[in-house]
Formats: structure tokens, sequence, C-alpha cells
């Protein structure tokens, strides 16, 4: 059946209720396989979101999907999961988001651009979405490197569970009302027109970006290290607090000596480490890792 006929044949009206039990294993299975809290006050888009991925299936009642991905084979499982949650999972981003914290990391990388010799600045975007993160990244660092001249390399690495969302990201082609929001001159220099309604980011920035799959359940044994900067933002909302903190400790284990840690504001508020202190910016929360014993001589 075609996607246009299954909307014919459904309306927001024929939506069966979700009883209360119902919503209850759900926030489990998806805190159990994301570590994603849903509020009780999210009932409504939990049912919306459900009963459109029902549709696609020719499914009537939310026992009968929850047995198939609880169920079902480990293949089309895990293959009908990568769906869900890329509709679950809240996707509203845009280019240069949150203007301090660009502010700030623009200001480290240009510490870093004075640094002597060639040097590779390693950047991690996690949570990055449809791409709009670490593109945006890409073209501060770009454009810092460039005014300063300097022969520094740097590679960007995005991280999401969404692998439809990745797809997105790795096309790098964004509706022109997104992206003509962003300055002039930077959009001349770091994206193509393809038609009146998309553009693309060029294929220099996109090289420069490696997206791989993590669940941040998982990230104790994701195999980044070393990394000068790390950006998570609007990310930690949807965990508990205890489980917030974690994520955050097990990726400040990944930070350089000197590196830093930016987080979404108001995100977290009772986390601290012994190797970092808190970056003294207006409107951002970040975290600096201290130079170990070698770097300080």
């Amino acid at each position: 059946m075609s996607s246009a006929a299954v909307r014919d044949r459904w309306s927001i009206r024929d939506m069966p209720a979700m009883e209360q039990e119902q919503f209850e294993l759900w926030q489990a299975l998806l805190e159990e396989r994301t570590g994603m809290t849903l509020g009780q006050e999210r009932k409504m888009f939990l049912e919306t979101s459900l009963n459109i991925r029902m549709r696609e299936l020719n499914l009537s009642d939310y026992d009968t999907y929850y047995q198939q991905l609880v169920t079902g084979t480990t293949e089309m499982k895990a293959m009908e999961w990568s769906v869900l949650v890329d509709r679950i999972t809240v996707q509203e981003t845009s280019f240069f988001r949150h203007e301090s914290s660009y502010a700030l990391v623009e200001e480290f990388v240009a510490e870093y651009a004075r640094r002597p010799g060639k040097q590779s600045l390693d950047v991690w975007s996690v949570g990055c979405s449809t791409g709009e993160e670490p593109y945006s990244l890409g073209m501060l660092i770009s454009e810092v490197f460039a005014a300063q001249r300097s022969q520094h390399f740097f590679g960007i690495t995005a991280t999401d569970i969404s692998l439809p969302t990745l797809s997105k990201a790795r096309r790098g082609v964004y509706p022109a009302r997104r992206v003509e929001r962003v300055d002039a001159v930077v959009r001349e220099r770091y994206f193509e027109q393809l038609n009146e309604r998309e553009y693309q980011v060029v294929t220099s920035l996109r090289d420069r970006v490696c997206f791989a799959k993590l669940n941040v359940l998982e990230i104790k044994q994701a195999p980044m290290q070393d990394m000068d900067l790390i950006f998570c933002q609007n990310m930690l909302i949807y965990f508990r607090r205890w489980r917030k903190r974690q994520i955050v400790t097990h990726m400040a284990e990944r930070v350089a000596p000197g590196g830093m840690m930016v987080l979404g504001l108001g995100e977290i508020t009772d986390w601290s480490h012994p190797d970092f202190e808190r970056v003294p910016f207006k409107d951002t929360l970040a975290f600096r890792r201290r130079k170990d014993d070698r770097e300080r001589t």
C-alpha cells in the first residue's frame, strides 16, 4: 500500500487512544534502548509519532507494534528501531545555533591557530542530528584558520543515534529558508545552490566531517580519544539527571589536555571534575581540561 493510500485511509481522528499502561511500557522501552525519557506531557507526541509509523506498517494497535519491536527477528528489530528513533528524536536545529557558544569556540580556535607548526584540531559533535552543528563548526574553524593563515588541519567526527538522520547529514542538502539565514559571505563560500529550494554544503567541507552512528548509552566504548573540542548541545535535556552526569563524564574522559567541552546552557547544573575548570564566558556552559605537567613545562 502506498503512503498516499495510507494517509487517505487514516486520519488523526482514527488514532487509537493510548492507555496509561501502554504509555509506561513505551516510556520504559525508549529509556532502556536510548536513555531518553518522555514525560507525561509528551504522551500525545508519542501517540502521534507511533501512529504515523503504524499507519505505514498497516498496524492498528500499539501492543502489536510493541511486540514486533521486542520479539521480532534481530534484523527486523534493528531496522525498525532505527526508523522509529528517527521519528521520535526531536531534530529542531539550525546553523550557528546559540551564538555565544560559537563565539567561545571562535576564541578557542583562534588560540589553537597560533600554535607553531602544523597540527590537527580534532573535534567531536555529539548528537549532531541533521548536520547543521558540525558543518557550522567546520565553517567557523575554516574561517579562523584562513584569517590567521594557519597551516593547521582539522577534522570533525559527528555522531547521532539515528541512521536516517545521519544519511541526511552526509548529503548536506538543506532548504533554502534555513541556509539563507547564514551570513551571505559564509553562505557563498560553503554552499552551492542546487535549485530555488535547496542548497548543498560544498564537497571540501563535507569531506572534513565523518558521520557515525553512536548511542550515547554506549559512549564509554566510543573510539574517540584526545579530542581538542567536544560540542554537545540540545541533547542532554532528554536524559535523567544521573544519566546526564554519566554521559558528560564519559565525554570528558575523551578531551585532550588543554581541550574544551561545550555543553548546552542549563542542560546540566551539578557536574564537576577535578581535571576540568569552568570556562567563564557569557551565556555558555563550557569546561576546559587542565594541561598536564608535560605541557606546563
